[in-house]
Parts: C-alpha cells; sequence; structure tokens
C-alpha cells in the first residue's frame, strides 16, 4: 500500500483570519498608526467592500443580456400580472 500524502493548507486562526503581507505608503502608515486605527480591520473592511462591489458589477455584467430582454418585455407589453394589481 503506498503512503498517504498530506497537503498542508494555511490554517486560519479561530476567527476564520489569516496573516498576510502587505506593502503601504509609509506615510499613510505612519499616519494611520498617529490616529491609532487598526489596520487590519481597516484593511479587511475596505477589502470586503470592494469585492462585494466587484461581484455585483460582474453578476450585472453575466446577467445584462437577460435583463435588458426583460425590460424590452416590460417595455412592450408592461408589468406581469399589472390588470390583478390593486394599488
Amino acid at each position: 500500500m503506498p503512503p498517504t500524502q498530506t497537503v498542508r493548507r494555511p490554517r486560519a486562526g479561530p476567527t476564520g483570519k489569516r496573516a498576510t503581507n502587505l506593502s503601504l505608503s509609509s506615510d499613510v502608515l505612519d499616519a494611520a498608526k498617529q490616529l491609532n486605527l487598526n489596520l487590519s480591520q481597516v484593511c479587511d473592511a475596505y477589502l470586503r467592500e470592494r469585492v462585494r462591489h466587484e461581484l455585483e458589477r460582474r453578476w450585472r455584467s453575466d446577467h445584462a443580456e437577460f435583463i435588458a430582454a426583460y425590460n424590452a418585455t416590460v417595455e412592450a407589453e408592461g408589468l406581469p400580472l399589472s390588470e390583478w394589481s390593486s394599488f
């Protein structure tokens, strides 16, 4: 029987976070430290927001053809079930 190979993966800490290296502008880093900003929290929050925006942009791009077709149908035929709307 051949020996089993183990694949090492970076382990996430108890908070699901991993250490990474960043290169930041010296002046911005110094100012952030003087303001006692938590670099990890600031970078994580900003990157999370950027990822969300990029995923939304890609979704809109991937579904643009369907959205255009649906909007054209609504423009030509009106909203579905609108004849039963009470408002």
